[in-house]
């Protein structure tokens, strides 16, 4: 098997593979907008309307914002208990034998989330459809509107602490100055012109391997994950070794999910996403930042 198929597949395969009876397949839809109220970051749309409107055919909707985060955190989007994210896959017919396709309406970020979290419980049978909706819709596979309920199944949640970076362990790494700490925002954002999240910039000493973005690892035209060379470059070009730790963070853990998953796929062994990113970072003011001067 190509390095590459151990984590995408492609429209084509799915389309043949839709009745496998091991097959699960997650719609893993998220929508951010606007906030009306003046805060800092985004307001989050529950994607299950349009799973409703349109969907892969046997596919089930997980539902991130609620099910899949932390009820009890402050932060959203949250790794959940170990307990709650199991009893959620279970409900969505996740078992430990499945094999289970992710995807998207919004360049892969949101099934690359869910990608990461089922890896931090310790499984490791998913993968992502490249293109997501996009391209499932674009290429004439059928759509279906009617809902499903997949059997239930037994899954087990054993967490991978080593995959999921805290406050602390990002201050450590800054300390010692050892591996490689990624912002997966796009520029602007990196360098402190827009300040989504409160505090302009990034973390000091970070790199910017954007996750969207006409600069991203993932092609905003066809929304598939450039190829894998590529993606081994912009990481090699920003400071990133393989033989030492990379730790992702975004605003919220998503775009961070994205580019965690893109580092693996590339070779990148020992990687973390750091949970809470700069929806905690920049609203602690005892926490620096840094900007970078526009060119």
């Amino acid at each position: 098997m190509p390095e590459r198929d151990r984590y995408l597949v492609t429209t084509d395969w799915l389309a043949q593979n839709l009745e496998w009876q091991g097959l699960r397949v997650l719609d893993c839809t998220v929508f951010l907008g606007p906030r009306d109220d003046g805060q800092p970051g985004y307001a989050v749309v529950s994607g299950r309307d349009a799973w409703a409107a349109g969907h892969i055919p046997g596919s089930v909707y997980a539902d991130i914002p609620d099910e899949l985060s932390d009820r009890a955190h402050a932060l959203r989007f949250m790794m959940p208990p170990a307990e709650q994210f199991a009893a959620a896959m279970g409900r969505y017919g996740v078992g430990d034998d499945s094999q289970v396709v992710l995807y998207d309406r919004a360049g892969n970020m949101w099934a690359a989330r869910v990608w990461w979290m089922l890896r931090a419980f310790g499984f490791d049978n998913a993968r992502i459809l490249d293109g997501g909706w996009q391209a499932w819709s674009q290429h004439g596979f059928a759509v279906a509107t009617d809902g499903v309920s997949p059997p239930p199944a037994k899954f087990s949640a054993t967490i991978r602490p080593r995959l999921i970076a805290t406050k602390e362990d990002v201050l450590a790494a800054m300390a010692a100055d050892r591996g490689c700490i990624v912002n997966a925002l796009n520029g602007a954002q990196y360098r402190g012109e827009v300040a989504p999240y409160g505090r302009a910039g990034h973390i000091p000493g970070s790199v910017n391997v954007p996750a969207m973005g006409a600069a991203g690892i993932v092609d905003p035209e066809t929304q598939t994950y450039r190829a894998t060379d590529e993606i081994r470059r912009r990481f090699e070009e920003a400071g990133a070794r393989r033989d030492e730790r990379m730790v992702t963070y975004c605003g919220g853990g998503i775009a961070a999910s994205s580019a965690a998953f893109a580092a693996i796929m590339a070779g990148y062994s020992d990687v973390a996403v750091y949970d809470a990113s700069l929806s905690e970072w920049a609203a602690d003011p005892s926490l620096p930042m840094e900007t970078t001067p526009k060119m």
